[in-house]
C-alpha cells in the first residue's frame, strides 16, 4: 500500500492543496471510518499520511482504521504531531537538555547541529511572573520588572535557543498565557505544508509541556500534555508512542440556565467525569447542548480537561468554530478548515452522532453556580452549601435550615414577602485584631486573602470578564469596597482582554476594587500569587488560621495557591469580584448580602449580578477582530526589557559555572553509544511510603524556596541572599535545586515520618529522621538503591518533567503504586524510573510494609510490556513478604526506553546510529 494513492486533490480560494482521503482507505479496507469519533478519524489521517512501512505500517494503520471500542490489551500505535507547544517552566529544562544533548553528540566528535528540533515549536513565556504588587496603575510595569531581575539568566537562555535552534520560536514575557495565545493565535486547525512541489493540507496537531494543553481541544485541534521529556523526543523528530485510547461521549443537552456560567459547567464536568473515571481516555463532546456553547466556553471546558483525568477534551469543528477563527484574524484559514473538514467528514453538523466506548449525558439546565475546592478541583459545591462546607472543614456545627428560620424578612415594593438573610453569624468566631498598614482590622478563618481573576481556564472567555466588568461597575454604583485584608489581581491570558475591557469601558471598575492589572501571565494559578503583606501571614502563622483564595483557575491543591491558605476555592471570576467584596468565604451569598453600602442598606448577590442579555450586548459590541490583529502581528518581538537583552547565536551554550538557575546536567555524564543492562533491583530501601493523591505538585519542586530546606541551603552556600531565591519553578534549569526540593512540598504526608508532614524521611538501618535529599544522598554514597511506595493516582496533577527527573536524580529505580496518572507514568519511563502496580486489591497497607523492609525485585532482564515481577520484602525480624507487581512499561518503545536509561540517551543512540549508517 502507498499513501500517495490517497492523495487527493481540493481547491480553496482558488489554490490546489493535497489532502489523504482515509474515507477511500478505510472503503478500500472494507469498512468505514463515518461513526468513528472525530478525534479517532484525526489518528487514522496522521498514520495513513506518515504510512512509510518502516516506522508507520500497514498493520498500524489498520489498528486505528478498525478502532475498537474497547481494548483487552493495549494496542500501541507512533503517531507524530505537527508541534509542540512548551511554556518556560517545563521550557527552561527542555532547551538545557537540548543544549545538553549538543554537548555529548560534540563529545562523540559529531556535529552539535544535528540536536535541532525537526518540528516547529513555539515556547510561551508565562510561568515566570509573579504578584509582587497589586491594586495600583503600575503593578504590572513593577512586576515585570522584578521578573526579569529573578529570570535574566533563563530567559537568556531561551533567546540564545530562539537564535540558536531552526524550527524553534519564543513568544516572550509580558504576553499572555500559553494555552490562551495558542487557542487565539498559534493553533492552525487545519495545517498546510510544501512538500515534494505540493501543498498538503492535515489536521493540527500538537503536544504540549503543559497539561492544560488540551484547551487547543475547543476548536477542533488534537493537542495533551506530555512530559518535557517526551516532548524533547518528539521535537527530536521521534514519533509519539500512544496505545489506541477509548473514547468517552458525552451527551450535551439543553441550555445553561441564567446566571450559570462556562466556568460552573465545567466544575460540574470534572466532578461528573472523575467518578466516571475517564483517565488515559479520550473524551469527546457532542449533542445540540454542545452547539448552544460558545468557542470560548468549549475551551473552558477543554482545559481542565487533566482536571476530570482525561487524555483529550474534545469539540469537533463546527460552523462557530469558523465564526471563531474569523474574529480572531484568521479568516484565510476558517475558509481552509472548512472546505477541508467538510471534505473529509471532520464538520460536525448534529445530523448524526460518533459512536463511542460509553456515552455519558448531561443537561445542561441542571448546572448550578458552584466553586470548587478547598483543595481538588473535582471536588464541587454548589453556591449555597459552601458555608456547610466549610463549617465542616473547620468542624463546626451549622445547619442552613435553622439559619433560615432566624434571618429577617422583609417586603419589596410589590408585597411579596422574600426571606434574606441582614446580618448571619460566620461559622466560627475566632477573630484576631491586628493593623494593616496602619489600620485597625480583624481577620480570622474564614476570610479570603487572596482573590484573583487569573488563568486562560476563564480569562479566554470575554463573557465572564464582560461579566466581571460589570459586576464591579455594579458595586462601584453602591459604594462597596473590597476588605483591606483581601489581596487582589487581575492577569489575562492575552492583551487582547484588556483591549476589550478598556473599549467596553469597564477598566476603571476593576481598578476601584483594587483589580487592576498585574501580569499577563499564569500568576496565583500555579502558584505565583506573590507574598501577602507580612503581618497578615504573622496572624495567619500564630493562630493556624484556616484563610481563603478565591481564584478563577484550574488547580487548586494543598499549598499550591500560598503555602500559608489552607483553603482554596476555584470559581468564574464573576464570583471572584463577589466573594472579594464579601471577603469571607463562611457565607451563604443566596441568602446574606455580599455587603453593606455606605447608608447602611443590604446590597445582595442579584441587585449585582449582570443578565445574560447585558453581557452578550457588551461583547458584541467590544470583542473585536482589529484587537486580535493588532496584538497577535507582535507576538513575537517582546518588550523593551527582551529587546534589551544581548545574546550572540552560536552551536553549543556558554555555561556560566556560577549560575544558579542553569546548570549543565549530568544526565549524559560517562555516557557511552551502548547501554548497560538493567538487572534485578537488590537491597533496596524505601524512600517514601506515600498515601493516594500524591500530585506533581507534592513530588516537583514548585513555589517558594523555604529558606531552611536543603535547597535553600544550597542558594545561601552560594552566595544567594534569602530575597533572591525565587522561586523552584524559575530555577528548573539547575538541577542541583531541583533534586534537593523533589518531595519537598511542606504538605507531602510521607509515613515513615507520620504526622510530620514535608520533605523528611527516614533513613535507615539507623532510622535516623533526616531531610529527604540527605537521606538520598546517604543512600547513594551506600550503594543502596531506593523505592517509593505509593497508592492511587500515583503523579497526579500538571505534567511536571522534574517529578520524574528529581526522582532519578535522587536514586530511586522503581516507584509502586496502586495506580498512575498517565503524564506522570510517562514521564518516569522517560528518565529510566521503572513505574510498577501492585496486584488488584493489593497495597502496601494490605501487605502489611511499613517502610523498614530491604526490597528485591526480580525479573528485570528480558522485560517485556506488563511483565509480572516478583517482590521480596525482608522485614527487620528476618521475616519475608513475598508479593507480584506488574510492570506499567506499557510497550515495546517503553521497555526500550527504560533499558536506554530513558527517552534522551535512547534519541542519542539511534541519532548517532543514523550518521553512521
Amino acid at each position: 500500500m502507498k499513501n500517495t494513492d490517497y492523495a487527493k486533490p481540493l481547491q480553496v480560494d482558488g489554490k490546489t492543496v493535497t489532502f489523504f482521503d482515509f474515507n477511500q482507505l478505510a472503503a478500500d479496507m472494507g469498512t468505514s471510518v463515518e461513526k468513528l469519533p472525530f478525534s479517532i478519524k484525526i489518528l487514522v489521517e496522521n498514520l495513513l499520511r506518515k504510512l512509510d512501512g518502516r516506522v508507520v505500517t500497514e498493520t498500524d494503520l489498520t489498528h486505528i482504521v478498525r478502532w475498537q471500542k474497547t481494548y483487552a490489551a493495549p494496542v500501541e500505535i507512533p503517531y507524530h504531531p505537527a508541534r509542540v507547544l512548551m511554556q518556560d517552566f517545563t521550557g527552561v529544562p527542555a532547551v538545557v537538555d537540548l543544549a545538553a544533548m549538543r554537548d555529548a553528540v560534540k563529545e562523540l566528535g559529531k556535529d552539535p547541529a544535528r540536536v535541532n528540533p525537526l518540528v516547529p515549536t513555539e515556547l510561551i513565556v508565562d510561568h515566570s511572573i509573579q504578584v509582587d504588587y497589586f491594586g495600583t496603575d503600575d503593578a504590572l510595569e513593577k512586576n515585570v520588572a522584578l521578573e526579569y531581575s529573578r529570570n535574566s539568566e533563563r530567559y537568556e537562555l531561551l533567546k540564545w535557543a530562539q537564535k540558536s535552534f531552526s524550527n524553534f520560536k519564543v513568544v516572550p514575557p509580558n504576553s499572555g498565557i500559553c494555552h490562551q495565545v495558542n487557542l487565539e493565535n498559534l493553533g492552525r486547525v487545519v495545517i498546510t505544508q510544501d512538500e515534494r512541489g505540493e501543498t498538503l493540507a492535515y489536521p493540527d496537531t500538537l503536544v504540549g509541556t503543559d497539561s492544560h494543553t488540551p484547551m487547543i481541544n475547543g476548536i477542533g485541534v488534537m493537542g495533551w500534555g506530555v512530559g518535557g521529556i517526551e516532548a524533547e523526543a518528539v521535537m527530536l523528530g521521534q514519533p509519539y508512542y500512544m496505545s489506541i485510547p477509548e473514547v468517552i461521549g458525552v451527551k450535551l443537552t439543553g441550555t445553561l440556565q441564567a446566571g450559570v456560567t462556562a466556568t460552573d459547567l465545567v466544575l460540574t464536568i470534572t466532578e461528573m467525569l472523575r467518578k466516571v473515571n475517564v483517565v488515559e481516555k479520550f473524551v469527546e463532546y457532542f449533542g445540540p447542548g454542545m452547539k448552544s456553547l460558545s468557542v470560548t466556553d468549549r475551551a473552558t471546558i477543554a482545559n481542565m480537561t487533566p482536571e476530570y483525568g482525561a487524555t483529550l477534551g474534545f469539540f469537533p469543528v463546527d460552523e462557530k468554530t469558523l465564526d471563531y477563527l474569523e474574529l480572531t484574524g484568521r479568516g484565510d484559514r476558517a475558509r481552509l478548515v472548512e472546505a477541508y473538514c467538510k471534505a473529509t467528514g471532520m464538520f460536525y453538523t448534529g445530523e448524526t452522532d460518533p459512536e463511542f466506548t460509553q456515552v455519558v449525558e448531561l443537561d445542561l439546565a441542571t448546572v448550578v453556580p458552584s466553586l470548587a475546592g478547598p483543595a481538588r478541583p473535582q471536588d464541587r459545591i454548589s453556591l449555597p452549601d459552601l458555608k456547610k462546607t466549610f463549617a465542616d472543614i473547620l468542624g463546626c456545627e451549622y445547619d442552613r435550615n435553622t439559619e433560615i428560620k432566624h434571618i429577617s424578612e422583609f417586603h419589596d415594593e410589590s408585597g411579596c414577602k422574600t426571606v434574606r438573610a441582614r446580618r448571619c453569624r460566620p461559622v466560627t468566631q475566632r477573630r484576631f485584631d491586628m493593623e494593616l498598614n496602619g489600620r485597625p482590622m480583624k481577620i480570622g478563618d474564614g476570610n479570603i486573602v487572596i482573590a484573583a481573576i487569573t488563568s486562560c481556564t476563564n480569562t479566554s472567555n470575554p463573557h465572564v470578564l464582560m461579566g466581571a466588568g460589570l459586576i464591579a461597575k455594579n458595586a462601584v454604583a453602591r459604594g462597596l469596597k473590597v476588605p483591606p485584608y483581601v489581596k487582589t489581581s487581575l492577569a489575562p491570558g492575552s492583551k487582547v482582554v484588556m483591549d476589550y475591557l478598556e473599549s467596553a469601558g469597564l477598566v476603571p471598575y476593576f481598578d476601584a476594587l483594587g483589580f487592576h492589572l498585574a501580569a499577563f501571565g499564569c500568576t496565583t494559578c500555579i502558584g505565583n500569587s506573590g507574598p501577602l503583606h507580612p503581618d497578615i501571614e504573622a496572624v495567619i502563622r500564630e493562630n493556624d488560621l484556616n484563610v481563603a483564595a478565591v481564584l478563577s483557575g484550574n488547580r487548586n491543591f494543598e499549598a499550591r495557591i500560598h503555602q500559608n491558605i489552607k483553603s482554596n476555592f476555584l470559581a468564574s471570576p464573576m464570583l471572584v469580584v463577589i466573594f472579594a467584596l464579601a471577603g469571607r468565604v463562611d457565607i451563604d451569598l443566596t441568602l446574606e448580602p455580599v455587603g453593606i453600602d455606605p447608608n447602611g442598606e443590604p446590597v445582595y448577590l442579584d441587585d449585582l449580578w449582570p443578565s445574560h442579555d447585558q453581557i452578550d450586548k457588551l461583547a458584541k459590541a467590544h470583542v473585536k477582530k482589529e484587537f486580535y490583529e493588532k496584538e497577535y502581528a507582535r507576538i513575537f518581538d517582546g518588550d523593551r526589557f527582551w529587546e534589551a537583552l544581548d545574546i550572540a547565536e552560536s552551536t553549543t551554550f556558554a555555561w556560566n559555572d556560577a549560575s544558579t538557575y542553569i546548570k549543565n546536567p549530568p544526565y549524559f555524564d560517562g555516557f557511552s553509544l551502548t547501554p548497560q543492562p538493567s538487572g534485578d533491583i537488590t537491597g533496596a530501601r524505601v524512600f517514601l511510603l506515600l498515601g493516594d493523591t500524591v500530585t506533581t505538585d507534592h513530588i516537583s519542586p514548585a513555589g517558594a524556596i523555604p529558606q531552611d530546606y536543603p535547597a535553600g541551603q544550597y542558594l545561601i552556600e552560594n552566595g544567594v541572599d534569602r530575597a533572591q531565591f525565587n522561586s523552584y519553578g524559575s530555577r528548573r534549569g539547575n538541577h542541583e535545586v531541583m533534586m534537593r526540593g523533589t518531595f519537598g512540598n511542606i504538605r507531602i504526608k510521607n509515613q515513615l515520618v507520620a504526622p510530620k508532614q514535608g520533605s523528611f524521611t527516614l533513613k535507615f538501618p539507623e532510622k535516623k529522621e533526616m531531610f529527604n535529599y540527605d537521606a538520598a544522598m546517604a543512600y547513594e554514597k551506600e550503594g543502596t538503591p531506593l523505592i517509593v511506595l505509593g497508592g492511587k493516582e500515583y503523579g497526579t496533577g500538571s505534567s511536571r518533567d522534574w517529578a520524574a527527573k528529581g526522582t532519578t536524580l535522587l536514586g530511586i529505580k522503581a516507584v509502586i503504586a496502586q495506580s498512575y496518572e498517565r503524564i506522570h507514568r510517562n514521564n518516569l519511563v522517560g528518565m529510566g524510573v521503572l513505574p510498577l502496580v501492585f496486584a488488584d486489591g493489593e497495597s502496601a497497607q494490605s501487605l502489611g510494609l511499613d517502610g523498614s523492609e530491604m526490597l528485591t525485585i526480580s525479573g528485570l532482564d528480558g522485560m517485556t510490556p506488563r511483565k509480572q515481577l516478583a517482590v521480596k520484602a525482608i522485614r527487620t525480624d528476618g521475616s519475608a513478604i513475598n508479593f507480584t507487581v506488574t510492570s506499567r512499561l506499557d510497550t515495546e518503545v517503553d521497555v526500550e526506553y527504560f533499558e536506554n536509561g530513558g527517552i534522551l540517551p535512547c534519541v542519542i543512540r539511534k541519532m548517532m546510529a543514523d550518521l553512521n549508517d
